[in-house]
């Protein structure tokens, strides 16, 4: 079957109407708000130390969820907030999105009680999940077939840039201010980009015929959201725990209800059958691995560098730029190789280099040289340049532009779940040989030889991810 007859056929109103296109200030003002939705994955983190030490008094499991309540909701809606930008218009999604990031942060930022900080992390976590969908699918539109290449690969620079600006950030907040200061500046950060994205973001066609499936779109993000909750719950309560099983049961039962009802239904949110294309699998796939690397490297590169190399959180969060090396020099480049050599050898290739990044980090410890752990945070960065934006257009391109929305929040969610499952990973393994702060010289080794092994594990886990993404890109629809 092909993909225009997985479709819903597009209103009038989506195919008669030429795109404004897309100019330096809207993809600027686009990408900045990517980056400030994909900062608060990371940026809690870094707080957690002065947040647990605050009047609030917060239990190990309230900490938790502050850092968690986010992710869960965000990864859990990103797909029907896609369609829901689609049949109501990206614009209005978006700028919604930002109101409703703005109200959770400033509710988080004032509240008198954890049940409150808690409560507004879950609120930014819905507004990210209408953001990230429409900023990709109007870069989709208004780029046009020419532009989106060049387009889709500044989106995702600032995706990774907004992971390592969170960490930048959230580390020299937590030192020089307080834990509430993070989310004062995210409320008047979405304000500012609502207000500026209402006056110059254009309007772009509806796709009236964009189907919302309540029962569908229920089933999948309740079934997203379990997954993600053993996932997270999973390296602190046990795998084998009857939380984090159950967890995973109830999620796969809905996902499989999910499968079923969509087959069946005549309008489903999302139609299972599009997997049939070899490439929108080796896409989905390779976006989450390309994640899942990554944050189980930013899970154990905080720790590392202030444990075992005692830095400040504030410098912590600097010593992490080289990272953006890659991401800043490469995707433009990938852009312009793509015609030339297709997207197979830039997605594989990356994501092979990514996961040689990790296996070199993972030989670090205590007695590294900085220069040197820098050094393989820009070769990984170098991958994961290279692979993101290809990945991303892999996906894009397996899709009709009137669903953009809904395959840009699917591409996210892979995204999402693959950080929790890397970090999950990385964080069990870890937990097998360091428990608690380490405070002693053998401490710090158990710390590093942990980090390592866990890193080790990660890495060979991606790449043999990608020889599975390799075989998608030979096979044909």
């Amino acid at each position: 079957m092909s993909r225009a007859a997985l479709a819903p056929a597009a209103t009038a109103d989506a195919t008669t109407t030429a795109p404004p296109g897309l100019s330096r200030t809207v993809l600027l003002l686009l990408c900045t708000c990517v980056g400030l939705a994909q900062s608060m994955v990371a940026a809690v983190n870094l707080l957690i130390a002065d947040l647990a030490a605050s009047a609030l008094h917060p239990t190990q499991g309230q900490l938790l969820w502050a850092v968690d309540a986010y992710v869960i909701v965000f990864a859990g809606l990103l797909i029907p907030a896609g369609a829901f930008g689609d049949r109501f218009g990206r614009k209005g999604a978006l700028l919604a999105g930002l109101g409703v990031l703005a109200l959770g942060a400033a509710v988080s930022g004032a509240a008198p009680t954890m049940a409150l900080v808690i409560a507004g992390r879950a609120l930014c976590g819905v507004g990210a999940a209408l953001i990230m969908p429409a900023t990709m699918a109007l870069v989709v539109q208004l780029a046009g077939p020419a532009g989106r290449a060049a387009a889709l690969a500044a989106w995702t620079l600032a995706l990774g840039l907004g992971g390592l600006a969170g960490n930048l950030v959230g580390g020299v907040l937590a030192q020089l201010v307080s834990w509430r200061s993070l989310f004062a500046l995210v409320t008047v950060l979405a304000a500012v980009l609502a207000g500026l994205g209402a006056a110059h973001l254009p309007r772009t066609a509806r796709n009236r015929a964009a189907v919302l499936d309540p029962l569908g779109s229920a089933l999948l993000t309740v079934a997203v959201l379990a997954l993600v909750d053993g996932i997270i719950e999973g390296p602190h309560r046990g795998w084998g725990s009857a939380p984090v099983l159950g967890a995973f049961g109830f999620g796969a039962l809905l996902a499989l209800g999910f499968v079923g009802y969509a087959l069946r239904a005549a309008r489903p949110l999302f139609d299972p059958r599009l997997f049939r294309s070899p490439r929108l699998r080796a896409g989905v796939l390779g976006t989450g691995l390309s994640f899942f690397g990554l944050f189980a490297l930013f899970y154990v590169n905080a720790q590392y560098l202030q444990y075992a190399k005692g830095y400040s959180p504030a410098l912590t969060g600097l010593a992490v730029v080289p990272v953006t090396v890659g991401m800043i020099l490469v995707p433009r480049l990938a852009a312009r190789l793509l015609p030339r050599t297709g997207p197979a050898p830039l997605a594989v290739g990356g994501l092979a280099v990514l996961g040689t990044g990790l296996l070199l980090v993972s030989t670090c410890d205590a007695h590294t040289a900085y220069p040197l752990y820098a050094a393989w945070l820009v070769l990984l960065s170098l991958g994961t340049g290279l692979c993101m934006p290809t990945l991303t257009i892999t996906v894009v391109a397996e899709l009709p532009v009137q669903q953009a929305g809904l395959g840009s929040g699917l591409n996210t969610a892979a995204r999402e779940i693959g950080a929790a499952l890397g970090v999950a990973l990385a964080g069990s393994v870890l937990a097998t040989r360091s428990t608690g702060i380490p405070r002693t010289p053998l401490a710090v080794a158990r710390f590093t030889e942990g980090m390592g092994l866990g890193l080790r594990v990660v890495a060979l886990a991606l790449l043999a991810g990608t020889a599975l993404v390799a075989l998608g890109y030979r096979k044909r629809a």
